[in-house]
């Protein structure tokens, strides 16, 4: 099954490189870019190199830089919601042409994310299974960061058993995108891992003061109100992001349901993540199935989650396969969660990641209780052997005395 997921990746790879030939990836027929989610990438870049850091929080302005990097008008408004940490990226990817920059981007942000893979599943062949996922190629399409995003997680989870600062220090790096890093503080407390939650705490305030003192500080204040102003726009009031959304959210809006039940539907979805997580990382489970089960869940807390975001899925399976390879019943459960992006032929809603993380967290929960009832079944072997241990005589009868020896 590696071997056929390695097929695959390397398919999706080759299909990358031919539609770049067919002008079907990043530029069009006339050879101008196609308008999707890397032009904000590289538009906000330019205006960090040109000294304008705070013009990307501007969007009239960064309109404008986004239709001079694209040749002509178009009318979609492309959004940057990201804090001024990702201007780091965006800023050294503008150093670059435009279809370098794309490029680059896909593939180093790959290599780092399959190098991950491989080093959590300890397994040569899993390099390729970081592309065999279909949310690869639909991030790769749209020149999206989900590779970095699930490399971030899937680093920090890996070495938090050995080196926790060096974890925390990682972890802070997730404050790029903050509402895929709600459930760490849950699972770090829980777990007890004290040491990498204050390096993560410590990380975050770094990375953030970093930023500030590289692209100014006034940079946050349009960041927080535009990333309130576009939160409004694409959950609330613009039907053409809902259906987009892979959360409950989304689904709930997209089917017709009003924009309070819905949010009622996601508190109570974010909420039993919350607890599932609080108590898996609570319990004596492997710590691989403690990583893949805040890794599934991470789609499913928040309402602002994208199909590429899915990454994070390929971090679970990484993770589950280290803790043994899977059987008949479990690698149904992987084609469930793969075969899931079918439907994204339907016309109102598309819910893959409820699908795909439910399938995946089954996996995890069958093993969790495996490992539960593995554990009772010790606990009563140990008692049944403690019972048949041969009691000592002077514990049960207490001390026979000199004199009663003599006399038998």
């Amino acid at each position: 099954m590696l071997a056929a997921a390695s097929g695959l990746g390397i398919a999706f790879v080759v299909t990358l490189t031919v539609m770049c030939g067919l002008h079907k990836l990043n530029f069009d027929s006339h050879g101008y870019p196609i308008v999707n989610d890397f032009v904000s990438f590289w538009s906000a870049g330019r205006l960090v190199l040109q000294g304008h850091a705070l013009a990307a929080y501007d969007p009239h302005l960064r309109h404008a830089a986004e239709i001079a990097t694209v040749g002509h008008p178009f009318k979609d408004e492309l959004g940057w919601w990201y804090p001024p940490l990702f201007l780091f990226v965006a800023g050294a990817l503008a150093y670059l042409p435009y279809a370098a920059a794309f490029n680059t981007l896909n593939c180093v942000t790959l290599l780092l994310h399959a190098s991950v893979t491989a080093m959590i599943a300890r397994r040569r062949e899993a390099f390729f299974l970081a592309a065999a996922a279909p949310w690869a190629m639909f991030g790769m399409m749209r020149g999206q960061n989900q590779f970095l995003t699930a490399s971030i997680i899937g680093a920090a989870l890996l070495t938090l058993e050995r080196r926790p600062a060096l974890s925390g220090i990682i972890l802070g790096l997730l404050s790029y995108k903050p509402h895929l890093g709600l459930l760490f503080p849950i699972a770090l407390a829980f777990g007890g891992y004290w040491r990498a939650f204050g390096w993560a705490c410590a990380g975050t305030a770094f990375w953030t003061a970093l930023s500030g003192s590289v692209f100014g500080f006034d940079t946050f204040l349009p960041f927080i109100h535009g990333l309130s102003a576009v939160g409004h726009k694409e959950l609330v009031t613009d039907p053409n992001y809902l259906p987009c959304l892979q959360s409950l959210y989304g689904l709930a809006r997209s089917v017709g349901f009003s924009d309070g039940t819905a949010w009622v539907m996601q508190a109570c979805i974010s909420a039993a993540c919350v607890v599932a997580i609080a108590g898996l990382w609570r319990s004596k489970a492997a710590f691989e199935l403690k990583a893949a089960g805040v890794a599934v869940a991470i789609p499913l807390v928040t309402p602002y989650v994208w199909p590429y975001d899915l990454a994070t899925l390929t971090v679970a399976l990484s993770f589950l396969y280290r803790h043994r390879p899977f059987d008949g019943k479990e690698w149904a459960a992987v084609a469930i969660s793969i075969f899931s992006f079918g439907t994204f032929w339907w016309h109102t809603s598309h819910p893959a990641a409820l699908i795909a993380c439910a399938a995946v967290g089954a996996v995890v929960w069958w093993r969790s209780l495996d490992a539960g009832r593995i554990a009772v079944r010790a606990r009563e072997e140990a008692d049944s052997a403690a019972r048949m241990l041969p009691v000592d005589a002077s514990a049960e009868f207490g001390p026979i005395s000199a004199s009663a020896l003599s006399s038998s």
